[in-house]
């Protein structure tokens, strides 16, 4: 009697343990369906580095346009606003598409709201590839600003999708894809941008215009990806639906455990209002998680990594190389950004997001001062000048563990369906509206403080770092409902809940 019970107790283990590998795995369905999200991070990494290298190839075609309507150069301080124009319009459609995610998300669905997407992307790059046909330069602003609303619309539908397909136990590796599909997107257009290649003034409308691929192929991807079922069953509440949904995500026809779990979710919400932006900055229940949505998203734009990129060339330079060759140089830290990102990937459901998060801001906190130091001294310490390349990876390498990829996860994880999608939007609003001011004030706070340029962000790292220790939870491996009952309770917060955890461990 005793073998027969211990029999069917190992037959019964072998029976959840394969059960849960089949939960875990990476179905076709899953993998295609993270391959057609991750193309709009991809699209949105691409139209963030793709304006960089053709910039004067940019105003000459400003110029030469304007010559031919009124016969006369454009003076260059024109030239130099106009061109700034063009650059900002990205983050102007950027603010726009960021606000709107959330509603498009519930509006169309998380897989029709990125099919939908592709329309104004196409729109943005086939205007911006035949502006020099139709010798306009309005048609590259107005390119741009559609872009970018197109890519603002990525920044939170990809997001939003890939955290509502997976499981809790990989859900942070497949959060880390979206920035690892705009790390590469980066440096795909950094590698195209080389002068050789389409950074030049033949070429560089086909550059920009190169944005309609992504569209393109997410059209051919995305119509054999499934809805995301907690949307189905919890906003649409097809439970029918949901359950197929679900049974192709995870390559299993056991998704009862799933299914309660998302009931439990619907049953909770089902007794809430239904949560606007404007429900979530009054009602005090959200409070908590908003904040630590808006200041982990603030952590991420504002830790000075967009000086990294402004001064990578200056710095290859500096250290002896020839300027076309610092120009590539500056493509070895996109390279690292990728790498460091993928690395990150197999990382974030092992250390978790806040462990992650406290390392990188902790590392850049450190780097940002040797930067300091070695750009203030280099004139005087003759290797500070090689070891400010090495210092600059380095910021860029903690960059990428933890700023890079938690702030794009983490939202997601601390609210249930019904306040995700709005609070997916004002936080993309508010990582869109921080990137577009760094950008804007970067340049003149470099010509005021010069080599001191870092130490404001070195400011704001230490305060983001304080901020995490304190009141970021650990989401890792824990379920929506779970997250949300942290953040509910009155304990102390984020450090006694991993002082907990590590002594359970």
């Amino acid at each position: 009697m005793v073998t027969a019970d211990r029999h069917e107790m190992k037959e019964n283990s072998t029976h959840m343990l394969s059960i849960s590998r089949k939960k875990n795995h990476m179905s076709l369905k899953l993998g295609l369906s993270v391959v057609g999200a991750v193309l709009g991070s991809f699209q949105f990494g691409f139209n963030t580095g793709v304006i960089n290298a053709p910039e004067e190839s940019i105003k000459e075609f400003l110029n030469e346009t304007e010559y031919h309507r009124t016969s006369h150069h454009m003076s260059k301080e024109k030239t130099t606003n106009l061109f700034a124009v063009i650059v900002s319009m990205f983050a102007a459609g950027g603010c726009l598409g960021g606000i709107l995610a959330g509603w498009w998300a519930e509006k169309f669905g998380r897989k029709m709201g990125l099919m939908l997407n592709v329309v104004p992307g196409i729109i943005g790059a086939v205007l911006m590839y035949f502006s020099v046909l139709a010798e306009s330069y309005e048609m590259i602003i107005v390119g741009r600003l559609i872009i970018g609303f197109n890519c603002g619309l990525y920044t939170g539908l990809t997001p939003l999708y890939l955290s509502e397909i997976s499981t809790p136990s990989i859900r942070g590796a497949l959060g880390v894809l979206h920035q690892l599909g705009v790390t590469f997107g980066i440096l795909v257009s950094q590698i195209l941008g080389f002068p050789e290649v389409l950074g030049n003034a033949d070429l560089w409308n086909l550059l920009l215009g190169l944005a309609i691929f992504p569209c393109l192929f997410q059209l051919v991807v995305l119509p054999f990806c499934p809805e995301s079922p907690r949307y189905l069953l919890i906003s649409k509440h097809k439970e029918a639906e949901a359950k197929l949904a679900l049974v192709a995500i995870r390559g299993t026809s056991d998704v009862d455990e799933d299914l309660d779990e998302m009931k439990q979710e619907s049953r909770a919400q089902s007794q809430e209002e239904k949560v606007t932006i404007l429900k979530l900055f009054t009602s005090q229940s959200y409070r908590r998680p908003l904040i630590i949505s808006m200041v982990m998203q603030l952590s991420q734009q504002l830790s000075g990594i967009n000086g990294v990129f402004y001064y990578s060339a200056n710095l290859f330079k500096s250290a002896g190389l020839s300027p076309s060759t610092a120009t590539h140089a500056t493509s070895g830290v996109g390279g690292v950004m990728v790498v460091m990102t993928f690395v990150t990937i197999f990382l974030m459901d092992r250390a978790g997001r806040r462990t992650l998060h406290l390392v990188g801001l902790g590392g850049m906190f450190i780097f940002s001062i040797l930067m300091t130091l070695t750009l203030s001294l280099s004139d005087k310490v003759d290797w500070f000048t090689g070891g400010s390349i090495a210092v600059s990876l380095l910021y860029v390498v903690f960059f990428a563990v933890g700023p890079g990829s938690v702030p794009w996860l983490i939202v997601a994880e601390l609210f249930s369906q019904g306040p995700r999608s709005a609070a997916m939007s004002v936080s993309v609003l508010v990582n869109w509206i921080a990137n577009f001011l760094v950008g804007f004030s970067f340049p003149h706070l470099k010509d005021g403080i010069n080599d001191f340029t870092f130490l404001p962000f070195t400011g704001l790292l230490l305060f983001f770092w304080i901020f995490t220790f304190i009141y970021v939870p650990e989401t890792k491996n824990k379920t929506f409902e779970e997250v949300g009952a942290m953040l509910k309770s009155n304990g102390v917060g984020a450090k006694k809940q991993a002082d907990n955890e590590e002594s359970h461990l």
